[in-house]
């Protein structure tokens, strides 16, 4: 699945996916495997430049690895030019991987107290209150009172 994140997010100089330093010397459980993905800020012309300099580095320059002297050429786009870190990098839902989309077909046909997981998460993040608490009185019994009945 990293892979297939990697691959699909990895454009440079648009888009960089960036493995962490050399963690080797760290205890096991501190060694870093994450990616970081980092998305192009610079103006054009900039942009023009950093793809003649990512174009100077031959036919399979766009193509993601993650060795040492691969990840050297991406830090010095970095470097040179203005990248924002992405935090949306890592969501799930935006990489396209058949394992993943099996997961979550099996996970929303779950279901949970009378609705489907994909049914909850839509009702949910629907924003419809009024939709929202008829069905969790309906499926939850959870309905609204104020403190004064519940405390009598």
């Amino acid at each position: 699945m990293a892979l297939a994140r990697d691959t699909h997010y990895h454009n440079p100089p648009d888009y960089l996916v960036l493995e962490p330093e050399d963690t080797t010397q760290r205890t096991s459980n501190l060694q870093q495997t994450n990616t970081s993905g980092y998305k192009f800020q610079g103006s054009t012309s900039e942009l023009l430049d950093a793809q003649r300099m990512v174009e100077a580095w031959g036919s399979e320059a766009k193509i993601y690895k993650p060795t040492r002297e691969y990840q050297k050429l991406l830090r010095e786009l970095l470097i040179r030019y203005k990248y924002r870190l992405d935090t949306n990098f890592a969501k799930m839902d935006r990489i396209v991987h058949p394992g993943i989309e099996e997961f979550k077909k099996r996970v929303y046909n779950i279901e949970v107290s009378g609705m489907t997981v994909g049914q909850w998460n839509r009702l949910l993040s629907s924003r419809r209150e009024d939709s929202i608490a008829k069905s969790l009185q309906e499926y939850l019994e959870i309905k609204e009172e104020s403190i004064d009945e519940l405390l009598d």
